[in-house]
């Protein structure tokens, strides 16, 4: 594999907000590396509205797409290339035992590198019928991908890169998102019986959803919840009488309608307001013989692509490290993804012939 367009990737900071320049460069860097006699792709570019862009690379009338995302999530940690013994890697050493550190190694510079290679093995089989699509803002709200769903592109099948352990993902769990501020009535913290603590009605908030006890899915398994960007700017002695936070819902099939209903009853209570701020529905994905499977708890872009037919979720890394200073993808995993990718066209090509 090409280890030093990998490292050339993972050199960019493309963390959220960040990411145009990475698309830019990948818009030029990649039809030349892609080029196999006259198999150079053709390279079109989407304004997403935001600053961003799509990249769609077409290899003939695209039936199978390969998907996945160019922002990662901050802060940008720099890659590391280390061999199977500990050491570092020396720059142009190409091994399979090796571990490739840092942010996007496999969310998700890794995907795109995998599909980068599937891509290029296929043009060099002298296959058409595939395209390339790398897609902006998902971290932060597949921006880029409701934007080309927007688009007129049709094709059949959608294969989402995503760190699944090289397994095709059988369900994923579905999102919701809201922003929530709680008021109050401030007074000297001396004497809270004269006031309202928005504290107090966030912490019984918090015991409510608690107790909601949302049905356990045997699909999915349980309903999580995180809590994020929370703010109470009062002074130590003076009792809250704002508090502000976005919380964000994992929920399944047997809970998905639960948690919109819990959270409409709770902000018809007295201080409480709650915005709904979008999200997704459960989903079950496509799978093809001979690959693992696996259900997953994370979202992706594969849901707001709703212009292709089937979808699936694949690619090489542990979603336990996506996220984390220790993220890293093995260059074993990355060649089993190649391998992988090239086997799902042509077990879908047939399907379209």
């Amino acid at each position: 594999m090409d280890l030093r367009l990998f490292r050339s990737l993972l050199e960019i900071d493309s963390t959220s907000g960040k990411e145009r320049g990475f698309s830019d460069v990948l818009a030029t860097v990649l039809p030349v590396w892609f080029d196999t006699m006259s198999q150079r792709p053709e390279v079109s570019v989407g304004e997403v509205g935001d600053g961003t862009v799509n990249l769609l690379f077409s290899w003939g009338e695209p039936q199978v797409v390969f998907c996945t995302h160019v922002d990662t999530v901050p802060p940008y940690i720099p890659p590391t290339f280390i061999a199977v013994d500990g050491s570092v890697l020396v720059e142009g050493r190409e091994d399979r035992a090796v571990r490739v550190c840092g942010r996007g190694s496999n969310d998700a510079k890794g995907q795109i590198f995998a599909m980068a290679h599937a891509c290029k093995r296929l043009a060099e089989e002298g296959a058409t019928g595939f395209g390339l699509l790398l897609v902006s803002g998902e971290e932060t709200g597949s921006f880029g991908a409701k934007a080309f769903a927007k688009t007129a592109f049709r094709a059949p099948y959608l294969i989402v890169g995503e760190p699944t352990g090289n397994r095709m993902v059988s369900a994923s769990k579905g999102t919701k998102s809201y922003k929530v501020t709680i008021g109050g009535r401030s007074c000297h913290s001396g004497y809270p019986e004269h006031g309202v603590s928005a504290v107090d009605i966030f912490r019984r908030f918090m015991d409510a959803l608690d107790e909601a006890a949302f049905p356990e899915d045997g699909e999915l398994g349980a309903t999580t919840w995180n809590v994020g960007k929370l703010e109470s700017p009062n002074p130590q002695n003076i009792l809250s009488d704002c508090l502000g936070f976005r919380i964000y819902f994992r929920t399944t099939f047997a809970s998905d309608a639960a948690v919109c209903a819990k959270m409409e009853e709770l902000g018809r209570a007295e201080y409480i307001d709650i915005e709904a701020c979008g999200g997704d529905v459960p989903r079950r994905y496509m799978t093809l013989p001979g690959f693992g499977t696996v259900p997953v708890s994370f979202g992706s872009d594969a849901p707001h692509l709703d212009n292709f037919a089937r979808r699936a979720i694949y690619g090489p890394g542990d979603i336990l490290t996506a996220h984390t200073s220790e993220e890293y993808v093995e260059v074993a995993w990355l060649e089993q993804a190649v391998q992988d990718y090239v086997s799902m066209f042509h077990t879908l090509k047939k399907e379209t012939l």
